[in-house]
């Protein structure tokens, strides 16, 4: 018998809650729990086990966050209530391009219902590919995965000069937020053919459901953390934010140093000489204006807003503001006083890079050319004119006019000589075929293009006072 007593027949601990003898096992063959180490419980992945983080060296080290590499637990079922799946311009611009990549709407429509209804797994990014399982009609998921082209490092010394040249850049970053601007200059949004989508599935379409699910899920992280485009096209948050700190105070260093050495001493005037009355004797004279600034100013970044105008549309207009008055401050001559509207729009649209073909251009061509009650084809064509000759090119393009007797009569022979075909006259123009040549007012010849027996004419070339080098020019001769 123990000596603290009887122990039940089922091995259980006495009423008085004293334990079993150490060392000897209870009657129901349990193992007695004194003398045990204490278990350590389940380990987190990730975590080193304590005699990890007591070894010493690099092998006991925690290992370091990579964030080239973010996985995004699945997204909550989602239904756009203004037929827009996402909600930011950059994500939409994402969309868009899946848009104008897809060759069946059909399948497209799948897809959107498939993300809507949170058909699409956890989504992992990396740099140029984001990857995540997509369930459909069959109890086995597929893996879907869009793949795009990483930015070259011009392109993100581009990115991180223009970031870095205005500080509300900087500060739209760090507030989850992508200027257009900044998109502008590198082309940071995927255009359309970008995006090459791929499955696991049977499904040949370009893209399958599973991949358009995916790519519509994508635009939804977008939203969240424009980090994330970074991300796909290469760079990662930490490496990005370091660099543009870096930058950002290299800048302000110079820049404060610049300052302090250039600024000149302005002359003054005591303002109770200014004030003081006069007694017969002549004031001196007031001191002469401040010089004008080297360059415009900057406009202020303005977010993005429903209820407010286009975001983009108020940073041109502010930029143009700026530029028109400097260059009125410094030469007196305004440069753009005497255009139409129209010739105004053109202009503006020329200015912009992108000839329409991104996102934000494509919304710029769009709400410029509806304003003056045109298309974006209209547009397109005249800004084209624009590039060719400024307001010559598009006068040539939108005035057909009959020109005197001289260099006009002049044209054919000089072509028949060169051994081109003859061209057809009407009015300012010479007309063969694809190839054409439009006299304008200045004594230039400027070149057109159009598909064979169609009459959809668009600027190429450069002008020339000889009809022969234009013709050559198009050619290729």
């Amino acid at each position: 018998m123990s000596p603290e007593g009887p122990r039940p027949a089922d091995g259980s601990r006495p009423a008085d809650g004293s334990r079993p003898a150490e060392g000897r096992r209870p009657a129901n063959g349990s193992r007695p729990t004194e003398g045990r180490r204490p278990a350590e419980g389940p380990r987190l992945p990730g975590r080193a086990g304590p005699s990890r983080l007591r070894a010493g060296g690099a092998r006991g080290a925690l290992p370091r966050h990579d964030d080239r590499r973010r996985s995004f637990p699945q997204l909550v079922p989602h239904e756009a209530p203004d037929g827009r799946f996402a909600a930011s311009w950059w994500g939409n611009a994402w969309v868009d391009a899946l848009e104008d990549t897809a060759l069946d709407p059909a399948r497209l429509a799948r897809g959107r219902a498939y993300a809507q209804r949170g058909h699409v797994d956890a989504i992992t990014v990396t740099p140029g590919r984001v990857v995540a399982y997509v369930h459909g009609s069959r109890a086995r998921p597929y893996r879907a995965e869009i793949r795009l082209r990483t930015l070259g490092d011009d392109d993100w010394e581009r990115f991180l000069d223009e970031a870095t040249a205005r500080p509300e850049h900087i500060a739209a970053l760090l507030d989850k937020d992508v200027p257009h601007a900044l998109e502008a200059v590198t082309g940071l949004l995927p255009a359309p053919g970008d995006l090459v989508p791929d499955c696991t599935c049977p499904d040949d379409g370009y893209p399958c459901k599973h991949a358009a699910a995916l790519c519509y899920q994508a635009a939804r992280l977008l939203d969240e953390d424009p980090f994330v485009l970074f991300l796909m096209r290469g760079r990662g948050e930490q490496e990005l934010l370091a660099e543009l700190t870096r930058r950002n105070a290299a800048r302000s260093a110079a820049e404060s140093a610049l300052a302090a050495a250039a600024a000149p001493a302005l002359p003054t005037v005591p303002a109770r000489t200014v004030l003081a009355p006069a007694t017969g004797h002549s004031l001196p004279p007031l001191p002469p204006p401040l010089p004008a600034p080297a360059r415009p100013g900057r406009p202020a970044v303005f977010p993005a807003d429903p209820d407010a105008p286009d975001p983009l549309a108020l940073d041109l207009l502010a930029g143009e503001a700026a530029a028109r008055a400097h260059t009125f401050l410094t030469t007196g001559h305004d440069p753009v006083a005497a255009l139409t509207p129209w010739q105004d729009a053109v202009r503006l649209a020329a200015a912009h890079p992108g000839s329409g073909l991104t996102a934000s251009t494509r919304a710029l061509y769009r709400d410029l050319a509806y304003a003056l009650d045109r298309t974006p084809t209209d547009l397109s064509r005249a800004v084209a004119a624009w590039r060719q000759g400024g307001p010559a090119g598009l006068a040539v393009l939108e005035e057909a006019w009959d020109p005197p007797a001289g260099p006009f009569d002049r044209a054919r022979p000089a072509l028949l000589a060169a051994d081109l075909p003859a061209f057809r006259p009407w009015r300012n123009r010479l007309s063969i075929r694809s190839l054409q040549l439009r006299f304008g007012r200045d004594g230039l010849w400027y070149g057109y293009e159009s598909d064979a027996d169609r009459e959809d004419w668009w600027p190429r070339g450069t002008p020339d006072a000889d009809p022969v080098g234009v013709i050559t020019d198009l050619l290729g001769r």
